[in-house]
């Protein structure tokens, strides 16, 4: 089964366009997301669903259905049932009872919540702790529209900190940021992702494949952070003062967790 945790970078590309499944794969993200849902036209809706495949890669494969309530929803199910992908994403997640129809639906396959309403929000902790739910992530385009509201940090700041919490109350790995919609700065990219680290959060969504080491590189801990936690393991047990810092048990926790990602 695979590890939905170690999920850093996901790399969407449209289903309706089978020959980028591979380029996909090869731009280096921990999983490949084939979207049924918003990158498909209408009258493609049908050709993207036959066109699912997973042989394409060794990386996680997550099929992302149209939502329910939607004309495409059933026979989405009956075709992620069918290719039993390694997790299907369930946009505009609501509620416990639209998880447990996908959940029986797909019988087995992980279901990472995409929460992109202000309902969805609403419900993030009931959602987190779903059967079935392996992961939470925001979609923060979507959440803007619904809100009304800036794309902006500050404005997001509490979804993005909701959705942290709800997935540590239900014993979720931390959740997956949203994307971010400018593809011609890596850098800006970059920037959002580490903010989303700062938070807690421990993986972003990519529209794009020059998205994904930019990606990668910000949820990994810098040279200073790293240097600093070797500091603090080193200071054996009990209460110890490194660098100006009082140092006890929980800030070597933090150290440990962010020594557990360096490669």
């Amino acid at each position: 089964m695979v590890d939905l945790a170690t999920i850093r970078a996901a790399l969407f590309v449209p289903a309706s366009r089978p020959e980028r499944f591979a380029k996909a794969a090869a731009a280096g993200a921990d999983a490949v997301i084939l979207d049924l849902e918003d990158a498909v036209g209408v009258d493609d809706k049908d050709a993207a669903r036959s066109a699912l495949r997973a042989d394409f890669t060794k990386r996680p494969v997550i099929v992302r259905i149209n939502a329910l309530g939607t004309r495409f929803h059933e026979a989405d199910l009956a075709a992620v049932a069918k290719l039993r992908p390694d997790t299907v994403m369930l946009p505009k997640a609501e509620t416990s009872a639209a998880v447990a129809s996908v959940a029986n639906a797909i019988a087995g396959i992980p279901i990472i919540a995409l929460v992109e309403t202000a309902r969805g929000l609403s419900q993030a902790r009931h959602l987190a702790a779903s059967p079935g739910v392996a992961r939470l992530a925001f979609g923060s385009v979507d959440f803007c529209s619904d809100m009304g509201c800036a794309p902006l940090r500050q404005v997001l700041l509490p979804a993005r900190m909701e959705l942290v919490l709800a997935s540590r109350l239900a014993g979720l790995p931390p959740p997956i940021d949203g994307v971010t919609v400018n593809v011609a700065d890596p850098a800006l990219c970059h920037d959002d992702a580490r903010h989303a680290y700062e938070l807690g959060m421990t993986g972003k969504l990519c529209i794009h494949p020059g998205q994904v080491e930019e990606v990668k590189r910000a949820f990994a801990p810098s040279q200073t952070e790293i240097a600093w936690a070797r500091r603090i393991l080193s200071s054996g047990d009990g209460a110890a003062a490194i660098d100006g810092e009082m140092v006890d048990e929980p800030v070597r926790a933090r150290a440990r967790a962010m020594m557990a990602h360096v490669n």
